[in-house]
């Protein structure tokens, strides 16, 4: 039986087609929808080079007249179907997969967004295991890489998790696959420090953890994890 983390219509209302013209800006893209062309809101700030090119097939979301764009970005086609790309609900999604129990267990308390240091950290599981959640959707091969635009939050999430470790906290960070890749890695070109800080965290004892996800019938449903490449 598939696992449904989220339905998308149910928490954006009716989808609709669209074509992707062009990003105007970091948070507004035009796109083609029914021979008109209208904006769509990006919540997803990372470069996206890849991904966001003129001619692909988008679902949006049409957004209230008060907003400033015409609709929301939800998705976008690649070869292996339509990926998500709406980071506002990555932690809705987490949230789901942690209750069905990706961790290895049936959580009894998830608390979110916990203030930890001068950041805050998406879970505490149980009252005793802190875990950040990173969204991936660069993909190279059968690699899928995070970050694809420099982070000094991520940076910062990473340093707080080894802190928190240091303390005797249980800590991990579970990274969330959109793509149908099978292995994951920090992008140490794009973001060295962060690379650095992400296999030092492993050294100091936090957890890798990962699950994928796919978009069928407008849902988005639990597709497996990653392994992580080893630093060399």
């Amino acid at each position: 039986m598939k696992k449904v983390l989220l339905d998308l219509e149910k928490q954006f209302g009716p989808l609709e087609e669209a074509i992707f013209l062009k990003r105007k800006n970091r948070f507004v893209g035009e796109c083609l929808l029914n021979g008109k062309k209208i904006t769509c809101h990006i919540a997803d700030t990372g470069r996206l080079k890849e991904i966001l090119t003129a001619g692909r097939e988008i679902l949006v979301s049409p957004n209230p007249p008060f907003l400033k764009t015409d609709s929301k970005l939800i998705a976008v086609r690649m070869e292996e179907g339509f990926i998500l790309l709406n980071t506002s609900i990555h932690s809705k999604i987490a949230e789901a997969a942690i209750k069905l129990g990706i961790l290895g267990f049936i959580p009894d308390t998830i608390e979110k967004e916990v203030k930890t240091g001068k950041s805050r950290i998406d879970f505490l599981v149980n009252g005793n295991h802190y875990i950040e959640v990173k969204g991936c959707n660069l993909k190279v091969g059968n690699l899928c890489m995070f970050p694809d635009a420099p982070t000094v939050r991520g940076k910062r999430h990473l340093e707080e998790l080894i802190k928190l470790k240091q303390k005797g906290f249980k800590t991990s960070i579970l990274v969330l696959v959109l793509r149908d890749a099978e292995i994951f890695a920090p992008n140490d070109k794009t973001d060295p420090e962060f690379a650095a800080t992400f296999y030092r965290a492993l050294e100091s004892g936090v957890e890798f953890k990962s699950f994928k996800v796919k978009i069928e019938d407008r849902k988005v449903l639990l597709n497996g994890s990653v392994k992580l490449l080893q630093a060399l």
